[in-house]
């Protein structure tokens, strides 16, 4: 049996459940079928619209050989500590694959790791689903902004004054774990609010996305959109290098005047597209 931990919640987005989503269904057009583990429930019911059905829930990456048996395959997409237990998964499973943490994480146990700059013939961390890649190329004209799928902080609203300067254009799509009434108040700050499960539609279609949300990044520029990345302090899922090699546009932190820059020059930055999951790499190991 092949398992797929992706750690999730409140605080760190669904970044890597859509990147889990992407996998899983790259393998079942293989015929191979993935169990996906989530830590939590809700992360399940938005992965739904992204054609996830089925999960089991656990605590932590602690907890996979609660639901995984001596013999299995797993895949762990997670920066969670794992306490030396990532070692007793390499000796019970038969294949362990991982996504890496950070650019110079190495295999510690003998482990797969992937990367984003992957050498040639190894998988790239950077998946995203196909339907983006066939997204039509006919854009609608708007400007969204994601920041991702939470926002614990209240980041938003303690940058109001740089999203009120785009308040006559700006979108916003708002993220699966937000706090009960925070529409309301993020309301007054953009043209218009659209629900999360409007996701897969919008970043789809947009002429251009402003996102904090790493993988929402790439999604959106395999779709065709103009793309810019704003950095905060939160981690990401791709480096800013990897992402600007990709045509990404960079924005440091929430700053309204170099938006307004770019955003007056309409020919974006070109760069490689992202791809999809190459199943062969998890295949010729089953």
């Amino acid at each position: 049996m092949l398992y797929y931990y992706a750690h999730t919640g409140h605080k760190y987005g669904l970044d890597r459940a859509k990147r889990a989503a992407a996998v899983i269904d790259a393998l079942a057009k293989e015929g191979i079928a993935c169990q996906l583990l989530l830590n939590d429930f809700r992360a399940g019911v938005a992965l739904k619209e992204h054609g996830i059905q089925e999960h089991v829930t656990i605590e932590t990456i602690l907890d996979i050989d609660a639901v995984a048996e001596r013999g299995d395959r797993v895949i762990i997409d997670s920066d969670e500590d794992d306490k030396g237990k990532l070692e007793l998964y390499v000796e019970e499973f038969e294949q362990v694959w991982r996504f890496a943490k950070s650019p110079d994480d190495k295999s510690r146990y003998g482990e797969t790791v992937w990367h984003c700059d992957a050498y040639e013939g190894q998988q790239s961390s950077i998946v995203v689903h196909p339907r983006y890649l066939k997204a039509p190329q006919n854009k609608e004209d708007r400007l969204l902004f994601f920041l991702g799928d939470s926002d614990h902080e209240k980041m938003i609203l303690n940058h109001s004054d740089f999203f009120d300067a785009f308040k006559e254009k700006m979108e916003l799509l708002l993220g699966h774990y937000f706090f009960v009434k925070y529409e309301e108040e993020l309301a007054k700050h953009f043209k218009a609010l659209h629900e999360p499960e409007e996701y897969i539609d919008l970043i789809s279609t947009a002429s251009t996305v402003v996102t904090a949300s790493a993988q929402t990044a790439m999604e959106a520029l395999a779709a065709g959109a103009r793309t810019i990345f704003i950095e905060t302090k939160k981690p990401r899922l791709y480096p800013s290098d990897t992402l600007r090699g990709y045509g990404v546009e960079l924005l440091e932190d929430f700053d309204g005047v170099r938006l307004a820059q770019l955003l007056q020059h309409t020919t974006p930055r070109q760069g490689k597209k992202p791809s999809v999951f190459d199943a062969k790499e998890v295949t010729k190991k089953l």
